[in-house]
């Protein structure tokens, strides 16, 4: 029996746009709209594009003792933050294995708001729900909330020309109203795509509102939509993992090079004494970042290997760079491998030489002021 995808409260925008829709995390969602990735890709380095990434999870913890649940459970330590600002975090399993990777938004002692990812998001609220103490309640309103991403150098103009503050610190939020229409957003200062741009959060009511309203500011500066395409091409090129893909439940923290969104003085989290043990230890692999020295584009599931007859692991995420014009991948490699050695990629039965980097593969702007 087939299962009904879910839809966006956009999905009719999408369809009139002559988008290119595929299954994602259970959701119906944008791949490409009729300009391409690489127009979308580029649009997003070079001005400003918007994402319709309502199939992003949405749980809030609330109550007495949420700020305590989210920082003694989650791996992150949220007393490094404050209300008003964001964090990275993960929720691991007793093996340090990676249940999921999402953000954390501390709005005030008694309220924090979780966004995981789609496919994981059930599995993090029951996760919560079941290490509650009385008086704190977990809540899924994955189909409550639509989040758009508005993303590029010029995101800050489209904001501003729809009534809504910009120029707030990276990982904070403001809590704000579209025009004078009573709508309230949440504009998270967070992204996927490695440029300056914003996360705003409606409710699903007012998502086709806020999105006209967006496209038709950013007209002047050639506002792009973007699908989940551009969106992949965009965070590979930033060497941000993909949950599913570079890391999953087989993948612990230190070896996805993640050990930054751990709290290592915490007394306590999920999966902390495997992942204090693999700290110690030392991994034997990590998540490595691969650049064709040749035309090859690699794509996940793809063998490295050191010389022809040597496998060292498999393409993890893949893509072509619009930014580089070259491929490039993630691969979970053995450490003892060179930071700059050349390794070679079975594409399609022919052997591309790829040498590994530090990712990012370009250069940040998403934290410029």
């Amino acid at each position: 029996m087939a299962t009904t995808l879910k839809q966006s409260p956009l999905h009719d925008r999408h369809a009139a746009l002559g988008a290119k829709l595929a299954e994602f995390g259970g959701w119906s969602m944008p791949l490409e709209y009729p300009t391409g990735v690489v127009k979308e890709h580029t649009a997003v380095r070079e001005s400003v594009g918007v994402f319709d990434v309502s199939h992003l999870g949405k749980a809030m913890v609330s109550g007495p003792g949420a700020v305590d649940l989210v920082g003694a459970t989650l791996s992150n330590d949220l007393a490094k933050i404050a209300p008003g600002k964001a964090q990275y975090t993960l929720c691991l399993d007793e093996s340090g294995g990676i249940v999921d990777d999402l953000i954390a938004y501390w709005h005030d002692d008694e309220h924090v708001l979780l966004i995981p990812n789609a496919a994981n998001t059930a599995e993090v609220v029951r996760r919560l729900q079941a290490a509650a103490p009385e008086g704190v309640k977990v809540v899924d309103h994955h189909d409550d909330y639509a989040v758009l991403a508005v993303q590029g150098p010029r995101s800050d103009e489209v904001l501003a020309k729809v009534g809504l503050p910009t120029g707030h610190e990276y990982m904070s939020f403001v809590e704000a109203e579209l025009y004078d229409t009573g709508v309230g957003v949440v504009v998270c200062r967070t992204g996927y795509t490695g440029e300056r741009g914003y996360e705003l959060v409606v409710v699903n009511d007012a998502a086709g509102q806020l999105w006209d309203a967006l496209m038709e500011a950013g007209e002047e500066w050639g506002i792009t939509p973007c699908g989940l395409g551009a969106r992949d091409t965009l965070r590979t090129e930033m060497g941000y993992p993909l949950h599913g893909q570079d890391i999953s439940l087989d993948t612990n923290p230190v070896e996805a090079g993640l050990s930054w969104a751990v709290g290592w003085k915490k007394e306590t989290f999920w999966g902390r004494d495997a992942v204090l043990r693999v700290r110690e230890e030392g991994p034997r692999r990590r998540l490595r970042g691969l650049v064709a020295e040749g035309r090859g584009i690699p794509r996940p599931g793809m063998s490295v290997t050191l010389t022809q007859d040597v496998p060292l692991g498999d393409i993890t995420s893949g893509t072509f760079s619009p930014t580089l014009r070259k491929g490039i991948g993630l691969a979970l490699l053995p450490v003892t491998i060179a930071e700059d050695a050349e390794v070679g990629v079975d594409v399609r039965g022919r052997r591309e030489v790829f040498r590994l980097v530090k990712p990012p593969f370009v250069d940040p702007s998403v934290r410029e002021a």
